[in-house]
């Protein structure tokens, strides 16, 4: 649903055409607007005002709204599902803006195999203006990306007990960074890491989340210590207090045992994003959160969108604070400060 939040609509304006201007697009092009119900018809709005101001053609489809909640967040269960004609319209477009988020599923990635960039764009419109993307942003999530995607292992620790390894060099690297001016290609705004998945076997170890980790979707702060035990690319068993249970319930509730796959794993690089974001803004899908400069985060669940075969709807992403991350033998992370200086802001170097 919409953020509640009071928008200037000029302001938003504004920031829709420097996001435009980012993504590339251009006079001759085709720009559409994905939205569903009522949900963030301002967007939809200030989307079509920036596209035609630069020179593109737009339009907007609205889908109607969803006909019941099941109150999970089940990734890859979109509102274009059986409605081809829908989709074909939007792969004929060279760019389509989604404010209804239709990442995992199967007609995304259609419309990015039709070679049309895509930008999902849900999250609160004062956050989407403090965490306006930049070409330097970009610039050193790229060296982040350039690094993982060389690496044949990652090992995370921290002073909690995380000790666990993963086996890389199967899947391809992805980096965020708000923007999308490459055709076929996806992101988020706002954004800011990069990830990998481990191979579906090789992903082995434990993961202690402490206090203050986030647990999205649920978007809530863990307040006492989850141990996770993976074997072979599975959560075998999870412990702990409240926290650890509600963890196992939602799984759970999923009926499919490939809800315990590990999926992602990269870490965040936007000094001005806000490990505490969650106390500032209702709704949302907790983009800052994943961001956050040197938080480390991995993901349970679906990994389709590596790639890889599990498409499950059951996913978490989990960002960790104070973690320590290597590749092969290269220090990246350290107790949640980036080593590598062409990653740091020249605030940090």
């Amino acid at each position: 649903m919409h953020q509640g939040v009071a928008v200037n609509q000029n302001l938003l304006n504004d920031m829709c055409r420097q996001q435009l201007t980012l993504s590339g697009v251009h006079e001759g092009e085709t720009v559409s607007v994905l939205s569903q119900g009522e949900e963030r018809a301002d967007y939809a709005d200030a989307f079509m005002w920036a596209a035609q101001r630069l020179g593109a053609q737009t339009f907007h489809l609205r889908l109607p709204s969803p006909s019941s909640a099941s109150g999970a967040w089940a990734v890859g269960q979109s509102g274009l599902a059986g409605n081809q004609l829908a989709v074909d319209s939007l792969k004929a477009t060279d760019m389509l803006v989604d404010l209804t988020f239709l990442l995992f599923s199967k007609e995304q990635f259609e419309i990015q195999a039709a070679g049309t960039r895509v930008l999902t764009a849900v999250e609160p419109a004062p956050l989407l203006a403090r965490l306006m993307p930049t070409r330097e942003l970009r610039e050193r999530v790229e060296v982040a990306a350039e690094l993982l995607a060389k690496a044949k292992t990652m090992r995370i620790t921290s002073p909690h007990g995380t000790d666990v390894t993963y086996r890389l060099g199967v899947y391809p690297t992805m980096s965020e960074y708000g923007y999308t001016d490459q055709p076929g290609r996806w992101d988020h705004w706002p954004a800011a890491f990069v990830f990998t998945g481990g191979a579906d076997d090789g992903v082995d170890g434990r993961i202690v989340l402490a206090p203050g980790d986030v647990l999205l979707p649920f978007n809530t702060y863990v307040q006492a210590p989850v141990e996770l035990t993976i074997e072979a690319g599975f959560v075998t068993d999870i412990r702990g207090g409240l926290d650890a249970e509600l963890l196992s319930s939602y799984i759970r509730s999923f009926d499919d045992p490939r809800g315990y796959g590990m999926s992602h794993v990269g870490w965040g690089l936007d000094e001005r994003a806000h490990w505490h974001g969650l106390t500032q803004f209702g709704g949302g899908m907790g983009m800052e959160l994943r961001s956050f400069y040197g938080n480390v985060m991995f993901s349970i669940g679906p990994n389709n969108e590596l790639g890889g075969p599990n498409d499950t709807p059951c996913h978490f992403d989990i960002p960790m604070r104070n973690c320590t991350l290597t590749l092969d033998d290269t220090l990246i992370v350290e107790s949640g400060t980036l080593t590598i200086p062409e990653m740091r802001p020249p605030s940090h170097r």
